[in-house]
């Protein structure tokens, strides 16, 4: 901040703000200090730090003189803001709106002063750690903006709905042209190419900041998190596609766009090798928001904001001139508007965005490869150890379904290492592929995924919540189960109807006021046996038969101690009840729900559902891959150690052939998982479809004949209860039936198949 405004220009009226700031909080002193500093920062609307009393708070107002039409308009910043405040997005706390010009000689708003970091496009002040998590962090703040339905959030009068890339063109266009100094023939040509490709735009809309760029983010003063976004002048309702490729310009702008920022070459290298790549910050936007990557014309959108900024730089040149411009430097930027030009037009004419794989490695990478080998030093030395401890336990309580001591203990040495979440992404670091190989270790015994908070169905929960959540629903469920202090179900399948085919589901959600009633009955709700078993996922129909059919259900948290919530009965898999956790028959008879807890929004439920499924998936099949290896041990380890007609088990040649096939089936399967988990990390989870299909019915087979080939070798053994083989093959039978029967499945991969033969591209 610099204390005065050096020319007087942007300079507040004290006894006017004193008198008015004493209108707003007249629980303070009228004689109470009033201290005001200008930020540095900022091109556009003037920004003051002010200190009355003991209140921080921050003034942002319209700045003087002529201005151009429509620009400036703090009210609809304030709008916004207060907008999103009110849904928890993170923006600071609005205050107060003056639309009196006589206090300050503008309207102005104030808002809470936040204490974090605001840095400029170099990320300075940021660790490198912190540059590569902030960005990620941003691209989920902005997917988090986009999903909001505006009229739910009271915008729905905020803008105009469709053609906003149109009009982006046509207004830009008229105030280019009326701030220009001078004809510069490469602008007439870009507007010409913007304009011929409008017609193949795809139109969105959604409540966009319309300036969403790093410097426009405060940063958490310790962590590479967001913790606002500021500088709303811009917003809108618009395009998506628009606000994030926005983000993106930095990736694409020439030299002379960081001279501006004040960068050096060897800044801006630096810069780059920290962040993560463009293409990555794609692949998390789509996967955040459920879009196709790649974005198709994602050049155009690229292209459209060169050209905005190149009018935004123009206009604030112009403003230097007429001598009311709010920074200093606004006389040079003249220099950048060519070069901004020029890259649009460099964009214009490269190629559609193809999909880019990285270079396809099945191994762990060298942060996973870390967590791996720590994973598995716990669960070799620690955990299968003491193992039947545990299950003891369980055997010993008249109730079974109970919480386990030993399990606590567990839980508090791999929180304290650090092991703890390792299923997110934007938490752990972890790609699909790293923690696919230790998904695989944690799959040696049911109990093991616990131990690292890692179990389902508690991490898909905490996916739906971490991707589609609201501030309050992640503060009130998600954190809870981050820390593993409750436990969660998951309500999808329903006993009276076919639940292969999920649109079959009959459990309605209905609008009531401010609360929906749901009514219906779920089984199979796998975890709702668990006395730590706190809320359900509930998956139902809010949308009518005249409703678009993968349109009509939603999902919505159901707290388990809401009246009308009744545990119908513990239902048991082949005799097995799999105690402590289980799989329950659930009644909702009028369960009364706050309407702040439907996720996402009204029939986005089969949109959340498929997020969902996706890296869940590559858990269970990589689980199942650990399990199978157990058996496997078990298997050649009891034929070695029994002798029929003269020699070991083992030994017998039908014998060796069946351990053979074992190990084929088990690295067939584990290839093939690893790989759908490299696609899901290079494609998304929609690009991955074919993938994820066929490895949720190759890896159950797998799994079923390398038990029974283990059992069979067992004898009399494998069916008792003297080893668990009997137990897992129950486990192992029905993961062909959950998420989906095989038969599903198949017809998914051969349309898939068949699509990808009839239409692949032409060589």
């Amino acid at each position: 901040m610099e204390a005065e405004d050096p020319q007087g220009i942007h300079s507040l009226n004290k006894v006017n703000l004193k008198t008015y700031l004493g209108s707003v909080f007249p629980e303070i002193e009228k004689h109470a200090d009033l201290t005001i500093k200008k930020f540095s920062v900022g091109q556009s609307n003037p920004t003051y730090y002010v200190k009355f009393g003991e209140k921080e708070l921050v003034l942002r107002k319209k700045p003087p003189g002529k201005l151009l039409k429509g620009a400036h308009q703090v009210g609809r910043e304030y709008k916004v803001m207060l907008a999103l405040g009110r849904v928890n997005f993170p923006v600071p706390r609005m205050i107060s709106y003056c639309p009196d010009t006589s206090v300050l000689g503008t309207e102005f708003f104030v808002m809470e002063y936040m204490k974090g970091r605001v840095v400029s496009w170099t990320f300075e002040g940021l660790t490198k750690e912190e540059r590569r998590s902030g960005s990620f962090s941003a691209i989920e703040t902005l997917a988090k903006l986009h999903k909001y339905n505006p009229a739910a959030i009271g915008l729905d009068d905020f803008g105009k709905k469709g053609g906003f890339c149109g009009r982006v063109l046509n207004t830009w266009t008229r105030q280019y042209n009326a701030s220009a100094d001078k004809d510069i023939p490469q602008m007439t040509e870009l507007m010409k190419w913007l304009q011929q490709k409008l017609p193949e735009i795809h139109d969105e809309t959604a409540v966009i900041h319309g300036d969403y760029s790093i410097s426009n983010l405060m940063f958490h003063p310790n962590q590479g998190k967001i913790l606002a976004v500021l500088d709303w002048e811009l917003s809108t309702i618009g395009h998506p596609l628009m606000d994030f490729a926005y983000f993106c310009v930095p990736y694409h702008a020439s030299q002379e766009y960081f001279l501006m920022q004040q960068a050096s070459k060897e800044d801006v290298q630096q810069l780059f090798a920290d962040l993560p790549t463009e293409d990555e910050l794609i692949r998390y936007y789509c996967k955040l928001r459920g879009i196709p990557y790649p974005i198709p014309n994602w050049n155009f959108y690229l292209a459209l904001n060169f050209f905005k900024l190149a009018g935004i730089v123009q206009g604030v040149y112009a403003r230097s001139l007429q001598g009311n411009a709010s920074s200093p430097y606004a006389a040079a930027y003249q220099s950048l508007v060519l070069p901004l030009i020029n890259t649009a037009l460099k964009l214009s004419k490269q190629g559609e965005m193809a999909p880019s794989l990285s270079p396809m490695t099945l191994s762990p990478s060298p942060k996973g490869k870390v967590i791996l080998d720590q994973v598995t030093k716990i669960i070799k030395e620690e955990l299968e150890p003491r193992e039947m401890e545990y299950w003891n336990y369980v055997k010993s309580q008249k109730d079974p379904f109970c919480v386990v001591p030993i399990m606590d203990e567990w839980k508090a040495m791999a929180k304290k290492k650090g092991l703890w979440n390792l299923f997110l992404p934007g938490i752990s670091g972890l790609s699909n592929v790293d923690y696919a190989h230790i998904a695989e270790q944690l799959g040696r015994s049911s109990i093991f995924s616990e131990v690292f908070n890692c179990s389902a169905p508690d991490t898909g929960n905490m996916e739906v919540l971490y991707m589609y959540g609201d501030e309050y629903q992640k503060k009130k469920w998600l954190q809870p189960l981050l820390n593993g202090e409750i436990r969660s179900a998951f309500c999808m399948t329903e006993p009276q109807v076919a639940s292969s085919d999920a649109t079959n589901m009959e459990l309605t959600i209905i609008r009531d006021g401010d609360h929906y009633i749901v009514n219906g009955r779920k089984w199979w709700s796998s975890g709702a046996g668990d006395p730590r078993c706190k809320i359900g996922i509930v998956m139902g129909k809010t949308g009518s038969s005249q409703t678009a059919k993968h349109k009509r259900h939603s999902m919505i948290v159901v707290p388990f101690d809401t009246p009308g919530v009744r545990k119908i009965r513990d239902l048991q898999v082949f005799g097995y009840n799999d105690a402590p956790h289980g799989h329950s028959e659930m009644e909702f008879d009028n369960v009364r729900v706050p309407v702040a807890n439907l996720i996402l929004g009204e029939g986005r439920g089969f949109e959340i559902a498929q997020g969902r499924l996706g890296p869940g998936r590559i858990h269970h099949c990589m689980r199942s891959i650990g399990l199978a290896e157990r058996a496997m041990e078990m298997m050649v380890k009891r034929g070695s150690e029994r002798r029929t007609f003269g020699k070991r088990i083992i030994e017998h040649q039908v014998c060796q052939h069946q351990v053979a096939e074992c190990r084929i089936l088990i690295n067939q399967s584990r290839l093939l998982t690893l790989h759908a988990a490299y696609m899901i990390d290079n494609c998304g989870a929609k690009g991955a479809r074919k993938e994820i299909a066929m490895i949720k019915v190759a890896v159950p087979r797998m799994l079923c004949k390398v038990i029974d080939q283990a059992i069979q070798i067992h004898g009399g053994n494998g069916v008792c209860q003297d080893t668990p083989l009997a137990a897992w093959y129950s486990g192992a039978r029905t993961l062909r039936i959950a998420d989906g029967p095989d038969e599903v499945h198949l017809g998914g991969i051969a349309k898939l198949e068949i699509r990808d033969q009839l239409f692949k591209p032409k060589m």
